[in-house]
């Protein structure tokens, strides 16, 4: 059957209810509304009120936002039939993509001019810039900048899109000081965190701070007694919870803009301030240490 919206719809039983479950997550909460419980009611009540918002929230924004736990928000998420409540805000995304779709097409709206993309671009980009020189604590920095000193070993980590931001972290602090290091593979990132130790500072770069692998790590390595630094953009999250020091970036990132350009942006931004203080703390050291990398490379370049 096809509901009013012309969306595919069906009826399945569901612990004694009956469910009618559409292609379309949006449509799905507020069409079973009343068959769900109290504190369900609350999570669609906010949802439902704030679908945008909710894109870019944590789950632990959304439980403080609905007046919930964040275990409430996982249940409601599985309930209305998301595997969890990333793939809940990937399903509801979709649901506000299908909406503007139909709306431009009704409208005919009109394809943004090349130039205009590149303005708009600059400025979402300057924007990220901005937000996150806004956002980030100088105390903190001060925190992660004494850790660095002290380390013995420090180790940059990462998940997917933000793997590429731990590398490049690596890439810059290489040059100038022996103890930095990147892992890809999240098993081994894992292991290394386990026989971290006191001595040993690891960076957790994510957006999220929701992604399992990197609260794992963070977790193994507080229990091994290692210092951790949490780079993302949620002030609250499950990663925050394991965290010595938190630098928090700019940049709005929906679930369908997984490795958006301007969270790479605000993450690189937060890298390079660490980069130039460092050196500049390090003068000395980091001078010579430079000369040494460049003339290794040096006979690489015609």
């Amino acid at each position: 059957m096809k509901n009013s919206m012309g969306n595919h719809a069906i009826f399945y039983q569901k612990k004694g209810m009956y469910i009618l479950n559409t292609t379309n997550l949006l449509q799905d909460i507020q069409l079973n509304y009343n068959q769900y419980t109290k504190t369900e009611k609350k999570i669609a009540d906010f949802v439902i009120g704030n679908v945008n918002r909710v894109l870019f929230m944590s789950i632990t924004d959304l439980a403080e936002a609905s007046g919930v736990a964040d275990a409430s928000v996982y249940r409601f998420c599985r309930n209305v039939g998301a595997k969890g409540y990333q793939d809940f805000k990937m399903k509801l995304s979709f649901s506000v993509s299908s909406d503007e779709t139909s709306v431009a097409e009704t409208e005919n709206v009109k394809i943004d001019s090349l130039e205009y993309i590149l303005d708009k671009i600059l400025q979402n980009h300057i924007s990220v810039l901005k937000e996150t020189r806004m956002l980030i604590s100088q105390e903190e920095l001060r925190k992660a900048l004494q850790m660095m000193e002290a380390a013995k070993n420090i180790y940059f980590f990462g998940i997917g899109d933000s793997l590429l931001t731990a590398k490049e972290a690596r890439n810059k602090f290489m040059r100038i000081c022996n103890k930095v290091n990147s892992i890809d593979d999240p098993h081994m990132q894992a292991m290394t965190a386990s026989m971290a130790g006191a001595e040993d500072l690891i960076f957790i770069i994510s957006y999220s701070g929701a992604t399992k692998d990197n609260v794992y790590v963070a977790e193994i390595a507080k229990k091994a007694g290692a210092k951790v630094i949490g780079i993302t953009h949620f002030i609250k999250s499950p990663l925050t919870s394991y965290t010595d020091v938190l630098l928090v970036c700019g940049s709005n990132e929906g679930p369908l803009d997984g490795g958006a350009m301007g969270t790479k942006l605000s993450q690189l931004y937060v890298i390079d301030v660490l980069f130039q203080e460092y050196y500049a703390r390090n003068k000395q050291i980091s001078v010579e240490n430079n000369k040494k990398t460049s003339r290794a490379v040096v006979d690489k370049l015609y």
